[in-house]
């Protein structure tokens, strides 16, 4: 058996940013159910994505967490390779791993802050 061709330092870090906002896209994906962004203009849709968001949170946070695991299973392999990962990619792994660390055991509050933040 041939081993795997080695993946260039760009294809690593774009992989490790690509899994981080993934991440963070499903953490807002399973939020959404507390968050109605435009209740007069899109009163139907969101009812009815909330619905379906808010039976799939379980899901979709899992698949945060996984995602997050996979970003710093990523990171530390570029690390064991002796590749430097960029800085960029190392702050949005762990602003990813926060978002989600938070949106896990406080939702409501996150809901809050951000109906707060797009009332403004």
């Amino acid at each position: 058996m041939s081993a795997p061709a080695p993946r260039s330092a760009s294809s690593s870090r774009a992989s490790t940013a690509a899994v981080s906002l993934a991440a963070i896209g499903s953490v807002l994906a399973a939020s959404s159910c507390c968050l109605p962004l435009f209740p007069f203009m899109m009163a139907a849709g969101l009812a009815g994505t909330s619905t379906f968001l808010s039976q799939a949170r379980p899901y979709l946070l899992a698949a945060s967490i996984l995602f997050i695991a996979f970003g710093f299973y990523q990171a530390s392999r570029a690390k064991n390779c002796q590749r430097r990962t960029s800085v960029i990619s190392s702050i949005l792994l762990w602003f990813s791993a926060a978002f989600v660390f938070v949106s896990i055991l406080f939702p409501q509050i996150m809901a809050n802050v951000i109906a707060g933040l797009g009332a403004r």
